[in-house]
């Protein structure tokens, strides 16, 4: 199975902007009470049995079983009735954000990572399936959101199918970043064509096998001019005003 990766500027109306807000603060809020529900159960495990905490203080039962990801979305579908704000997302949305958690602890455990934190802002959020015939031309079909427009700066790849869509935000807008997956196989050695080494150097930026070196682009160097400039314009500017906005979105996106 081949699987890529296609990502695309959204050219969202204001409404599907506000809607793409909201998904993100709901998702937010289901990630950190879902982490806090575990810090709980684990600290419940810590506590010494003759004391207790002087402001609060809540018994969690000794039988109660650790709220991995299956019983957290058992809850989930429970809260949902309850509470009306997590019934207006899409459910996969937020099993998806679950799913986040989920494999932010078996990384800690597996891969020696750090213990999951709190989110003051999430960034992106996930749609685990497609619609059927979602794709057009410049426009996207979406689960809650409908059609979407896109900057189609490459075309779909031929054969490939739409799985899965995750939607990011950043500080020069919203991307859509599309996984295409085809069930045909990549040949082991591919015939009729010479490969070509190429190896990060210290001097040079990339050497090849051919002896060709490649002088380093030095991005990050062209730029730390306006990114002085820019930090000496926002000193001056009135904290929390239109311009010093302004001026804080160019910095991020530098």
């Amino acid at each position: 199975m081949i699987t890529l990766t296609y990502q695309y500027k959204l050219n969202p109306t204001q409404q599907q902007e506000i809607e793409i807000n909201r998904i993100l603060d709901v998702c937010k809020s289901v990630y950190n009470y879902a982490l806090r529900e575990r810090k709980d159960w684990s600290s419940a495990r810590k506590s010494p049995i003759n004391s207790c905490s002087i402001v609060s203080e809540y018994i969690i039962p000794a039988d109660a079983p650790y709220p991995n990801y299956n019983h957290q979305a058992k809850n989930l579908t429970i809260a949902k009735k309850i509470h009306p704000k997590l019934k207006s997302v899409n459910a996969q949305v937020l099993q998806q954000t679950l799913k986040i958690l989920d494999r932010a602890f078996s990384d800690m455990k597996s891969q020696g990572k750090g213990y999951p934190r709190f989110k003051k802002k999430l960034r992106s959020f996930v749609f685990p399936a497609m619609l059927k015939n979602c794709l057009g031309n410049n426009r996207v079909k979406l689960p809650q959101l409908g059609w979407i427009k896109i900057r189609q700066s490459r075309p779909y790849p031929d054969g490939f199918q739409a799985k899965q869509a995750r939607i990011v935000k950043k500080a020069s807008g919203y991307y859509l970043m599309i996984i295409f997956t085809s069930s045909e196989l990549l040949p082991d050695n591919p015939v009729g064509k010479k490969s070509l080494g190429i190896d990060a150097g210290i001097e040079s930026f990339v050497a090849t096998s051919t002896g060709k070196l490649i002088k380093s682009p030095k991005f990050l160097f062209s730029q730390l001019r306006e990114l002085k400039l820019l930090q000496r314009r926002l000193n001056k500017k009135k904290k929390g005003s239109n311009n010093w906005l302004k001026l804080q979105k160019k910095i991020a996106k530098i």
